[in-house]
């Protein structure tokens, strides 16, 4: 976190300023907060070395509010207590499957939607098992703060299928897991998982 504080004061200040221009409505306010937020957009850039209006359209372009987004991992065992992962096409390494929560769906069925599209097969949801804060955890630097729930799921039918976003789809068990997608995953993240199969009355993890 010490290493990254440029990134969290970046993105605080963004926030600041999203909410004051939601809720403003003073104009001298508004331009002072509009300051704020191209200030957030320049430290970014100066950090990041990407092209400013990039920044600013993925990082600077949301209306309202801003709050946290929500990442959605289905956890799936096999009978031999082995974990269901992905092989994502854009590092080549694997995660649990999952993505963003998408509008109109509850966590339940993007569980149920992310593990079909990305591997395969049928599954129904369970429990949460956890919920990550993902800067709260040895995830690459973000620009996005995102809230992981990790759901629990059965599978009920389907078979091993390779989505538009996985290359590949395999079990592993957990003392010979493959090399992790971290922005997606962290080691401690599928090692908890794994608690939670040897003990299913273990409390849900909050962040």
């Amino acid at each position: 976190m010490k290493n990254n504080k440029w990134l969290f004061y970046a993105k605080r200040i963004q926030a600041i300023a999203q909410a004051g221009l939601t809720y403003g409505e003073n104009k001298y306010d508004i331009d002072r907060y509009e300051d704020l937020r191209d200030l957030s957009i320049e430290m970014m850039q100066e950090y990041s070395g990407e092209e400013i209006e990039q920044i600013r359209n993925l990082f600077a372009s949301e209306k309202g509010y801003q709050t946290p987004k929500i990442d959605v991992r289905g956890v799936v065992f096999n009978q031999e207590g082995h974990l269901l992962m992905v092989r994502e096409t854009i590092d080549n390494r694997w995660s649990l499957p999952g993505g963003w929560a998408d509008v109109g769906y509850s966590p339940r069925q993007i569980a149920v939607k992310e593990v079909w599209e990305e591997s395969g097969f049928e599954v129904e949801t369970q429990q949460l098992l956890a919920v990550f804060d993902k800067q709260s955890h040895p995830h690459p630097p973000d620009i996005y703060q995102a809230y992981k729930l990790f759901i629990l799921c059965r599978i009920t039918g389907g078979k091993a299928t390779k989505g538009m976003e996985t290359s590949d789809v395999a079990f592993f068990e957990r003392n010979a897991l493959p090399e992790l997608s971290t922005p997606r995953n962290t080691e401690g993240q599928v090692m908890m998982m794994f608690d939670y199969l040897d003990n299913p009355d273990k409390p849900v993890y909050i962040d």
